[in-house]
């Protein structure tokens, strides 16, 4: 099984990987490093872009790469290449150990603790091909475009519909005598239109929907993408803007991902040893009401972002990040634990899989809830200062009041303070948007500023 091909018309198997990972961690010993560590990869993909009917772009990829860094005691260095030939590793390794032999020392460096590496390698059910040829690609495209622009005579352009599959291939291995493989699959289907009441020939209103999996058989239909991309537009005609006001306000599933990323970037290690957090020192602390869970499933079976181990090779686990409101803890990697004189949280390479526990409310009953406010389902610009945590933002959606959608607003700002938005967060609704790294239902934030006319 390991000298099958990882990925399909691939020339590479899982024991040639593993070889080259052995390969570069021998050559470095052999330059003089007293620690490396390297990762080898292999990707495949096809992409496919259609627009008002006719096919725009259609791409495939095969990459691949490497990458090594070398340790001379404290010193780092690292270098990469998509060369896989001998004679490019022995450079590639040499140019690593030429760029650690002129950097100072850290005493912070280093590969993670031997001890702490993976030693079970759970089947995540990560990997799941799909036979997909271009032909078959454009069909599904042009099947979801042509579902929204004849969803509705006020959809009157399009910005097309796509559809990607790629497969991925990676082996970590380091100067611990640890090696460690797995693969997955993502695929997905997008499509976005414009929108346009008749008689209106200046304002139109745009917007989107999209599918992404593991498994091809679990992404959403081309029609159902096509249809959920025009109602949205649909809805978003007729836009007004309202008076400047303190309000609740919804963030929408999709939007809500934004306010737990704020905050998972606030207690990152490297945000907490810099000092530029506005939760500094925050662990041990009520940050968010007691109701609020949020934790961190890497394992979980077709996980978006599951993984057995992280950059370092240190084994993940499921671990609480708020726990009845309070931190749990900082996400950390090796180097950020030892700035902090904590350990390894396996977060090297970012979270996997974050989940906020939910109630049994659904958007409507979030709506009725509020009685009176905004509901955001767009957001536009960066404003977000994470050493501060003021909070404000260009956004989009609809009014409510009554607990009802009235019309849709636009051309607003919202702002706050994160910290205090936290503390005011007041539900989250079952309407989760498991599309991405951070899985959410909608969030009711009890009051905030909004800007308009």
């Amino acid at each position: 099984m390991a000298n099958t091909p990882v990925i399909k018309n691939s020339v590479y198997s899982q024991a040639r990987l593993e070889g080259l990972v052995e390969q570069i961690l021998a050559e470095a010993r052999q330059l003089g490093a007293t620690a490396s560590e390297a990762a080898v990869s292999i990707e495949s993909g096809l992409s496919v872009n259609a627009r008002m009917g006719e096919v725009e772009t259609v791409e495939r990829n095969h990459d691949k790469g490497l990458g090594v860094t070398v340790y001379f005691g404290q010193s780092k260095g690292s270098s990469s290449t998509s060369d896989f030939s001998e004679a490019a590793i022995r450079d590639t390794v040499a140019a690593a150990c030429r760029i650690a032999r002129y950097t100072a020392d850290d005493k912070y460096s280093g590969l993670a603790d031997a001890e702490l590496m993976a030693k079970d390698m759970p089947d995540l059910d990560l990997i799941h091909p799909w036979d997909l040829s271009p032909e078959r690609a454009i069909e599904l495209a042009l099947e979801s475009e042509g579902a929204a622009r004849g969803y509705d005579p006020r959809i009157v352009n399009s910005d097309g519909a796509s559809v990607s599959s790629h497969h991925s291939f990676r082996v970590y291995g380091n100067s611990h005598g640890f090696v460690g493989a797995f693969g997955g699959t993502r695929h997905s289907m997008s499509c976005c239109v414009v929108g346009q009441e008749k008689g209106d020939d200046e304002t139109m209103q745009s917007d989107y929907w999209y599918t992404s999996s593991r498994d091809a058989s679990d992404l959403e239909a081309p029609e159902v993408i096509g249809h959920k991309a025009a109602e949205r537009t649909i809805q978003r005609l007729g836009a007004r803007r309202i008076k400047t006001c303190q309000t609740p306000v919804i963030f929408a599933a999709e939007q809500a991902s934004g306010l737990i990323s704020s905050f998972l970037s606030a207690i990152r290690g490297s945000a907490q040893y810099r000092r530029s957090s506005f939760l500094l020192d925050c662990a041990g602390e009520q940050v968010f009401p007691d109701f609020m869970q949020i934790d961190e499933q890497p394992l979980l079976l077709r996980g978006q972002y599951s993984s057995p181990f992280d950059r370092e090779g240190v084994a993940t686990r499921h671990r609480d990040l708020i726990k009845d409101g309070v931190v749990q803890g900082y996400i950390l990697d090796s180097y950020a634990a030892r700035r902090l004189k904590q350990q390894t949280t396996a977060n090297a390479g970012g979270t996997r899989n974050v989940f906020v526990r939910h109630g049994g409310d659904d958007l409507q009953a979030l709506c009725r809830k509020m009685d009176k406010g905004l509901l955001i389902t767009d957001m536009m610009g960066q404003g977000v200062n994470m050493v501060t945590g003021d909070y404000s933002r260009g956004a989009a959606g609809f009014w409510v009041e009554n607990g009802v959608i009235q019309y849709p607003v636009e051309e607003l700002t919202v702002a706050g303070n994160l910290k205090q938005m936290f503390k005011d967060v007041v539900v989250i609704g079952n309407d989760v948007d498991a599309r991405g790294n951070i899985c959410t239902g909608s969030i009711l934030v009890g009051n905030m500023t909004v800007a308009g006319e």
